[in-house]
């Protein structure tokens, strides 16, 4: 182990802000269990484990990996948490998948429309990861995949499943001349029931922001619209969380 250096302490700095992590093509993943998470999958390059004066780490505990202490003022200071456990990692960011490549794929994508809350997003992609899906593709407007939030909400899944970032509609356009099916999350009179929908080989499942829902510009009457219906059968409740409602739908689509 060693000290951090000013310009490992400078990046860290940087890394909480979109700009420098689109820049620096780096994120950083924070707490004990998603950096060992990510250790143990080993889908993502990890480039330097951080700790608190106070975290002890056991001897071979990572193996290869180089470890830098922070005074504990400093970790405070670069972590996003209001209490931090001591220990932070600086990763490289997986390249996206390619459109052309994603276009031949079979299975399911998830597409996030406008999801704003980290919290949804890291659990989507999560959830999206553990029911096997090809790809999640982040439309304009959700939030970043790789905002400390969002990496801590996926408990060390990030890096998973492959992303794909730009314009929804274009994306989904491209995809749909490749075959793959939209089916778009709403709980509108004209929706069919989810559980009398059958998926095809690629099926795009898509979710729309938490107050808005889906863009009215996906919503063309070429694509088929989904609902979860209450169990009651009564609407006491407005909506599900939007996460809430993409666990349902994959383990629906997932089980046929």
């Amino acid at each position: 182990m060693r000290k951090a250096s000013n310009n490992e302490i400078k990046l860290l700095r940087k890394l909480n802000r979109k700009k420098y992590r689109e820049k620096e093509q780096r994120f950083v993943v924070e707490g004990e269990r998603a950096v060992e998470q990510v250790v143990e999958n080993g889908l993502i390059e990890m480039e330097a484990i951080f700790i608190g004066e106070r975290f002890e780490v056991q001897e071979g505990r990572f193996k290869g990996l180089e470890v830098c202490v922070l005074e504990d003022e400093v970790f405070t200071e670069v972590a996003d948490t209001d209490n931090p456990q001591g220990i932070l990692a600086v990763c490289k960011m997986p390249e996206e998948i390619q459109l052309e490549k994603l276009a031949v794929e079979t299975g399911i994508i998830v597409a996030t429309d406008a999801i704003q809350d980290p919290g949804n997003m890291g659990t989507i992609l999560r959830t999206a990861a553990w029911f096997g899906a090809k790809a999640l593709i982040a439309g304009k407007g959700s939030v970043d995949v790789y905002h400390p939030k969002v990496v801590r909400s996926t408990a060390g899944a990030t890096g998973s499943i492959p992303v794909l970032t730009g314009d929804l509609e274009d994306i989904v356009n491209e995809l749909e001349n490749s075959g793959w099916q939209v089916m778009l999350l709403d709980g509108g009179e004209s929706a069919e029931p989810l559980r009398s929908v059958q998926p095809t080989k690629k099926t795009i499942l898509v979710v729309g922001n938490e107050g808005n829902g889906i863009n009215k510009n996906l919503l063309n009457s070429g694509r088929k619209k989904v609902k979860i219906e209450s169990a009651s059968g009564q609407d006491k409740v407005e909506s599900l969380n939007a996460a809430v409602a993409v666990s349902i739908a994959l383990w629906k689509l997932h089980s046929r």
